[in-house]
């Protein structure tokens, strides 16, 4: 007994040995208790395994309409939003920002047929819920709840759309948009020749050639009033024109007559109207020159919108981008005045006022797949569907995921890549070489706190392969040397052009500039500011 109390000379107390009894209910439970217990066993495991084998056929990939973003990817859809939000701000926006749900009454009926892309949640705690479909429908909402009369305000977030996504074309189920809104009191047309100024400016930034595709919902439901169009029919006939970007005439015809009831002789009428297109001018005189229309008085009141925006339009210098087009329509239902909508130039001079077959894509258009990047309008009963008091306003909601589709085609063509590093920090030596770690250290702080993008190999001893394949893409290098750094000194070497470091560049008769410390930051910032630099 003694022995069986001793372990290795250290003598287990009596009084905390566990009765024998508890032993042996543990080891002689009956049979079938046992093997159900190793069942058990052995089916968790294998329970294990087959999870683990789930886990390893799974598809990992994003969301179907969904995208991940990272890399230079990211730094130029942030140089977009950057962009955009700096032009918001010249023109004194106020920034927002809403919750990514809203009620789903909230919602509800705004978007004629597009009601059906709006993602409904479950109810999860006592309140119908919906993911924003824009960013328009929340900023309303705001307006009435908090009582604001008046206020320039910009938005940039992501609204989602049970749409058919194409990534490649830019449209997404979940994607950016970035609204400026100008809600208030004012004048006529003056807020509404002010959007297009900053369209005009936001695109100018980004290096865009853009139209500006312009109509009036007070003039379209006149001259389908005119048509014949019967009232109830006006929404579901202005939905099919506004296919007429996409879709050839007969096609969207087909729909008016098949689909929505429309009588043969009244959309011809409406294609005899709707398939013309000219400046601000041109397309005033062409509307007063038919007796019909001219007569009508929500055209007559359209028509005095937009002569005060054709002289705004040109006072702002905006004028000339501006397509007055009668077979835009915007489809959603709050819109009551200007509408707009934004596409690329088109690089051939040859357009026609009517065009009854497909419209010919622009060269952009083919080659990026895209259509509108930016559309707004006017709607000025909107915010009143949630307050006592209506609120005119007038917007604007940029496409981020389309316009990054161009701007990254783009600049494929140009065959540049981004540059998220200026300068790559190495350290060369011989046989008693150390890694210069600190020093390395020492100088990529000096030129983080003077602001200029740097790295340097995270290893205590680099190898001279690994520094220079670190250094890809990165037009600078200092090198730090043993005997340079106890004079105070680094050289400065431009990295092989349009390629990044190469192991080579070692060996170049040009061994880079020597600088002192102190004169690093100017030295490096002056050779950054070169034309003469390698594009990255």
């Amino acid at each position: 007994m003694l022995r069986a109390l001793c372990r290795g000379n250290r003598l287990i107390n009596p009084t905390s040995f566990r009765p024998t009894f508890l032993f042996t209910r543990t080891f002689f439970t009956s049979p079938s208790k046992s093997y159900q217990s190793l069942t058990h066993e052995s089916s968790s495991s294998g329970d294990i395994d087959n999870m683990a084998s789930k886990e390893a056929k799974m598809s990992l990939k994003a969301p179907k309409g969904t995208r991940d973003w990272s890399g230079p990817d990211m730094l130029l859809r942030d140089h977009v939003f950057e962009t955009i939000s700096n032009v918001f701000k010249l023109h004194g926006g106020t920034p927002l920002d809403t919750p990514v749900f809203e009620l789903r009454d909230i919602l509800s009926g705004k978007y004629g047929e597009d009601q059906k892309l709006i993602y409904n949640l479950e109810d999860q705690g006592g309140e119908l819920c919906a993911l924003r479909y824009d960013l328009t429908v929340p900023f309303a909402r705001w307006l009435a709840m908090n009582n604001v009369q008046q206020i320039k305000r910009y938005q940039i977030a992501k609204v989602y759309r049970r749409d058919q996504p194409a990534i490649a074309r830019g449209r997404m189920r979940e994607f950016y948009q970035c609204d400026f809104d100008i809600a208030g009191q004012y004048d006529p047309m003056i807020p509404d020749a002010e959007i297009l100024r900053v369209i005009c400016e936001t695109f100018q930034a980004l290096d865009q050639e853009i139209v500006i595709k312009l109509n009036h919902r007070k003039i379209l439901d006149g001259l389908f009033a005119v048509a014949g169009v019967p009232a109830d029919k006006l929404r579901p006939i202005s939905s099919a024109v506004d296919k007429l970007d996409k879709e050839p005439w007969d096609v969207v015809k087909k729909e008016m007559v098949e689909q929505k009831g429309l009588p043969e002789e009244v959309a011809d009428k409406i294609g005899q109207i709707v398939l013309n297109k000219g400046t601000i001018d041109e397309m005033i005189q062409f509307i007063r020159s038919d007796e019909g229309l001219a007569a009508n008085d929500e055209i007559k009141a359209g028509l005095s919108d937009m002569d005060l925006l054709a002289a705004y339009s040109k006072e702002f210098d905006v004028f000339d981008k501006v397509s007055f087009d009668l077979s835009l329509a915007r489809g959603l239902d709050y819109y009551t005045g200007v509408i707009y909508e934004v596409i690329q130039k088109p690089t051939s001079n040859k357009e026609e006022s009517r065009y009854p077959g497909k419209p010919t894509k622009t060269k952009e258009e083919t080659s990026a797949g895209v259509g509108s990047i930016a559309a707004g309008g006017r709607y000025d009963n909107l915010v009143g569907m949630y307050g006592k008091k209506q609120i005119p306003c007038v917007g604007i909601s940029f496409g981020v995921d389309r316009i990054f589709t161009i701007l990254k085609a783009r600049q494929a063509d140009k065959a540049s890549r981004a540059r998220q590093v200026d300068v790559f920090v190495m350290a060369f030596g011989g046989k008693e070489f150390d890694g210069l770690l600190l020093p390395r250290m020492s100088v990529a702080r000096q030129l983080w706190e003077a602001g200029i993008r740097a790295e340097f190999s995270q290893k205590v001893k680099p190898r001279l392969p690994q520094q220079f394949k670190a250094a890809d893409d990165v037009p600078l290098a200092v090198i730090l040397g043993q005997d340079e750094l106890a004079d105070g000194k680094v050289r400065i070497k431009v990295l092989g052009a349009g390629k990044g470091g190469d192991e080579k560049d070692k060996d170049d008769k040009d061994q880079g500039l020597l600088v002192s410390r102190e004169d690093l930051v100017a030295e490096v910032k002056k050779l950054l500011q070169t034309s003469t630099l390698p594009i990255r």
